[in-house]
């Protein structure tokens, strides 16, 4: 969705016949809550820490677990995109009752059955790995190695049990970098779901690739992207056993660039479903975004670089749709209403059991929004609520009483 001075922002709009209905949880990129929006666009509860929310997921418990912002005298690794200074859990009452602390996390993470927990994090690769990338470009302020992207499994204490090292089972000549893009990093992991036996489903964005790796060996058993995506984000797992993808599009050989989402059965390797806008640029997103295969077959997305999340059915009809009210600076983008990922959650979800929704308790910000006033970083909750403390070390988690 184009930026206008005058765009609307909140619930555009609401096919109550068509719609999965259910709730929207998001957070606004550089912002300090989350929030859970009814069907009519109302806020009904937040989640808030001055640290930070990042990217956030909803726990089989109820609990938040939250990607931290990154510090603020960020160096090295933390200074590329989606970097995060912490993963906190929080309870329903935005107490931390769990936390691990690494600056080299970025991106995505799962909670484990187990209890364990998969980060995504960049580590240094071996120089003779990162001789052999194919493509990228040498920026000037490039460090003198390159970043390679790491699966690290941790457990509840923060105890390293494994770790997967992209550029050990890889092939550099299945995986070329873009040629726009530097060579300070090469695959750029962005995220990481699950298939229906348990491997791993990673996107790829600099390689414009997505990944199956068996979870077990951790050889990769299925590729696909590479000449057909463009800088995608989001890979998801479907019932149906196909792979649903948010295609971002930024850097396609073909004019002009447009995003899309697309569905790929990975059997045959053939696209099944896609959905683009009728207006050229009607969904363009460079970076960030995702999107989510509802229980009525309809498809929720959020076009991230925007803010805008909408619900589309088979056919394409736009039948539920909001644009993020929350306009916050960013070190690089300057003020932006960016949303890194959003999720659609259903009305009688267990994890929603017990859980406060009272729209009139944040009537000061939803009737701000129903106004059409665009709300920013003076009135946003959670940045002043607690002192900046000293982060733990490097790697290590603890529980909080």
């Amino acid at each position: 969705m184009t930026w206008t001075r005058n765009r609307p922002i909140g619930l555009v709009y609401h096919d109550k016949k068509k719609s999965f209905g259910g709730y929207t949880l998001y957070s606004p990129v550089r912002g300090h809550h989350a929030d859970l929006l009814d069907a009519e666009g109302r806020i009904v509860h937040q989640w808030q820490h001055p640290e930070g929310l990042q990217h956030i997921k909803l726990l089989p418990n109820g609990n938040l677990l939250v990607h931290a912002l990154p510090p603020e005298d960020a160096e090295g690794a933390e200074h590329i995109g989606g970097c995060a200074a912490a993963l906190l859990e929080l309870d329903r009452n935005s107490k931390v009752v769990w936390e691990y602390r690494d600056p080299y996390m970025h991106h995505d993470y799962q909670r484990l059955p187990n209890g364990n927990t998969l980060v995504v994090r960049w580590d240094k690769m071996p120089a003779d790995s990162a001789a052999r990338v194919q493509g990228g470009y040498i920026a000037d302020d490039d460090p003198e190695w390159m970043w390679g992207d790491v699966v690290r499994e941790i457990d509840p204490e923060g105890n390293t049990v494994d770790e997967w090292r992209t550029w050990e089972h890889l092939n550099p000549d299945h995986h070329v970098k873009c040629p726009l893009e530097s060579r300070k990093e090469w695959l750029h992991l962005n995220s990481i779901e699950f298939t229906k036996d348990g491997d791993w489903l990673l996107s790829f964005r600099l390689s414009s690739t997505v990944v199956i790796v068996n979870a077990r060996t951790g050889r990769p058993r299925w590729r696909w992207g590479a000449g057909v995506l463009s800088h995608q984000h989001h890979a998801t797992w479907l019932r149906n056993g196909h792979i649903l993808l948010f295609d971002n599009g930024c850097h396609r050989r073909e004019m002009p660039s447009f995003s899309q989402v697309v569905e790929v059965d990975p059997k045959t390797k053939k696209v099944v479903w896609s959905y683009q806008s009728e207006m050229i640029l009607g969904l363009f997103s460079f970076m960030i975004s995702g999107c989510q295969r509802l229980p009525n077959g309809n498809t929720f997305i959020a076009e991230g670089a925007s803010g805008h999340l909408f619900e589309v059915t088979k056919s394409g009809e736009t039948v539920w749709e909001y644009v993020s009210p929350w306009a916050l600076s960013h070190p690089r983008f300057g003020v932006t209403t960016a949303v890194f990922r959003a999720y659609r959650i259903a009305d009688d979800d267990p994890r929603l059991e017990g859980l406060p929704l009272a729209p009139a308790k944040y009537a000061r910000f939803n009737t701000r929004i129903s106004a059409g006033k665009t709300l920013s970083r003076d009135v946003e909750p959670g940045v002043k609520r607690a002192a900046k403390k000293a982060p733990a070390k490097k790697g290590t988690a603890r529980k909080r009483s």
